[in-house]
């Protein structure tokens, strides 16, 4: 059974048992009004009755006297206490004179039953001429209450067919309205399995409901998975392409070093050189590209207070140690200046920029650290060859390379600048490139204080 039917039926269901127990509740409350409107008004009867019978017993034969009180649809009855009784019942109430006389010293007033018919009965106590006590009884019957009762049955039953049928008209429209954007988003998935393109659900209006909140996770979760597919798909044709270079460049050499390695030595060495000076490049390359293919949420950023002055001095000793490279770090920072951030994402991101002043610059390097007003800007500058104004848009863009010659020459893959922008992305940190061709470059790191 599909979802629509079970919403359907249950939903049906529902409604039918709802109202009948409403009905019922009706029904059960009435009764029980009419019963006690029956008992009080034979109580009053009786009471009325009983004073008659007793001011006439010993002066009026029980007999006549019996006939007087009998009600229309009833029977009376004197009962002795030996049990000996008189009965007089109204001429439609005949079958009544077979209830077996039972002598009743208290009042009482109950409910009985004579074949089909219900009656009320009551009983009170008088003084007979002798002296005892007898038993007076009335029957009545409850012919009139129980037509209405049978009347409110009908029209109850009426009701709840009646009703019925709003409910089924309801039930089919609520169970369509809700499994709508279901099928529809069923057909999409089968659409998508099938064509193997990405789509996503046309969503009317802007409600706030479930189903509509689910449509948009549903397009949200196809634009994630598009989006990673475009990055998977960008990854390995950037990879498989950037790794064509390096290895036909290895293979190239290799071969070389086979057939003519052994006989010049210098042809050896400089093989071997080119073959390792590429493996380095492509472990670069890989790395690199393996950190741009991550998610931004995949970042997994330990942000923590660090003190900017000895998280700079370490930082630029340790490179400068490194690569033997001098680096000239002038402060403008005050004492104690904190920023929360991820220490080794930022120090990542300065290895970036301080490469690129190595790579592309023989003389000294400078680095300058300055607050102003909420922000604290670390830049970066060397003065190398500097990047044509034309290029300084495109630097940031993965594989984007100023000049082949000269990055083939400096072992650059063209990723650097692309991972120092997910970098400083990730860590909410604004860079920016300066330039200027035959001076050099500066690069600027703008960092909120917390």
């Amino acid at each position: 059974m599909n979802l629509r039917k079970k919403i359907y039926l249950y939903t049906t269901v529902l409604f039918a048992v709802l109202l009948l127990i409403m009905n019922f509740t009706v029904y059960t409350v009435f009764s029980k009004l009419v019963y006690e409107n029956e008992r009080a008004a034979i109580s009053n009867e009786m009471a009325n009755i009983t004073k008659i019978a007793q001011s006439s017993i010993g002066n009026v034969p029980e007999a006549e006297l019996l006939r007087a009180l009998v009600p229309s649809s009833g029977m009376v009855r004197l009962v002795h206490p030996d049990k000996k009784a008189k009965t007089v019942a109204s001429p439609d109430e005949k079958a009544l004179r077979e209830i077996p006389a039972e002598f009743i010293s208290n009042e009482e007033i109950k409910t009985l039953e004579k074949g089909k018919k219900v009656y009320m009965f009551a009983s009170a106590p008088v003084i007979l001429p002798d002296g005892e006590i007898g038993s007076f009884q009335l029957t009545r019957s409850m012919e009139s209450a129980e037509k209405i009762l049978k009347t409110l049955r009908f029209v109850l039953g009426i009701v709840t067919v009646l009703a019925m049928i709003p409910v089924l008209i309801s039930s089919a429209f609520l169970s369509k309205f809700i499994t709508r954007p279901v099928a529809t988003m069923t057909a999409t998935m089968k659409e998508i399995r099938k064509s193997g393109q990405f789509k996503r659900l046309e969503l009317e209006g802007k409600s706030q409901d479930e189903l509509h909140q689910m449509g948009e996770t549903f397009n949200h979760m196809i634009d994630l998975l598009e989006s990673n597919y475009e990055k998977q798909k960008l990854f390995i044709s950037n990879a498989s392409h950037e790794l064509k270079t390096p290895l036909t460049v290895i293979e190239s050499y290799s071969s070389l070093l086979k057939r003519r390695g052994l006989k010049e030595p210098e042809l050896f060495n400089e093989s071997i050189e080119a073959i390792h000076s590429e493996a380095l490049r492509m472990k670069e390359m890989t790395e690199q590209l393996l950190l741009l293919a991550r998610h931004d949420d995949q970042w997994m950023l330990d942000l923590k207070l660090i003190d900017l002055n000895s998280f700079l001095t370490q930082v630029i000793r340790t490179y400068g140690d490194a690569f033997k490279r001098t680096i000239q770090l002038e402060f403008g920072l005050a004492e104690n200046t904190f920023i929360q951030t991820d220490e080794n994402k930022l120090k990542q991101l300065l290895f970036i920029f301080l490469d690129n002043a190595r790579k592309y610059s023989n003389d000294v390097i400078r680095v300058t650290a300055r607050t102003e007003k909420s922000e604290v800007y670390i830049r970066i500058e060397d003065r190398g060859m500097g990047i044509p104004q034309k290029d300084l848009p495109r630097v940031f863009d993965r594989f984007y390379r100023v000049d082949e010659a000269r990055n083939r020459k400096t072992g650059g893959s063209g990723l650097g600048l692309s991972l120092a922008k997910e970098i400083a992305d990730a860590l909410g940190v604004e860079i920016r490139l300066e330039s200027t061709e035959g001076l050099g470059t500066a690069a600027s790191i703008s960092i909120k204080i917390t």
